[in-house]
């Protein structure tokens, strides 16, 4: 583990964690699982799907650099500590899912320790993403809701009562579905 590179998540973050650690060491397995640096991707070569929305993805922004706003980390809530890496340029991909531990056998500060010093196939099961690498980001036009007056990203919208809707003013019928 650099030492180094961990302060800086630290610091990104705002406090250390276990969560953090989770990150940590998921970002170091898919840089050696992937074949690349700890470092910032350019754009969007570097993917990472994540199936939960916790403190680890702030290491996985900030040292491979997938980011919500730059299209690369794609956030599919499943409440999992899992994660898919995909690298456009070579087609390698990597899913780590952690390892179920007992959280009550240590304290938050032995935890994190531990997570950060142990072998990173420890701490995750190595797999292959079950799904393709998604596409890139792209960008939408947007519509006015007639509801209540905002603009809207035109693949979010609905029509309802013959009028377009935004996703907020949208009411859903589904009879329980």
């Amino acid at each position: 583990m650099d030492r180094k590179l961990w302060d800086a998540c630290v610091a990104f973050h705002g406090h250390a964690c276990p969560g953090l650690a989770m990150g940590y060491k998921a970002s170091e397995l898919a840089a050696e699982r992937l074949g690349i640096s700890l470092d910032r991707a350019r754009d969007e070569e570097i993917v990472c799907v994540a199936e939960n929305d916790a403190c680890g993805l702030d290491c996985i922004q900030y040292l491979l650099s997938c980011t919500v706003g730059k299209g690369n980390l794609i956030l599919r809530i499943h409440g999992k500590s899992a994660y898919s890496f995909f690298d456009r340029r070579t087609g390698r991909s990597v899913r780590l899912i952690a390892k179920p531990f007992d959280r009550d056998a240590y304290t938050r500060e032995e935890l994190m320790e531990s997570l950060l010093s142990a072998p990173a196939e420890e701490v995750f099961d190595v797999g292959t993403p079950g799904f393709e690498l998604p596409e890139k980001a792209r960008i939408f036009g947007n519509k006015t809701c007639e509801n209540c007056g905002e603009s809207a990203r035109e693949d979010l919208v609905r029509f309802q009562d013959g009028r377009i809707v935004c996703l907020g003013c949208f009411k859903g019928y589904d009879r329980g579905w």
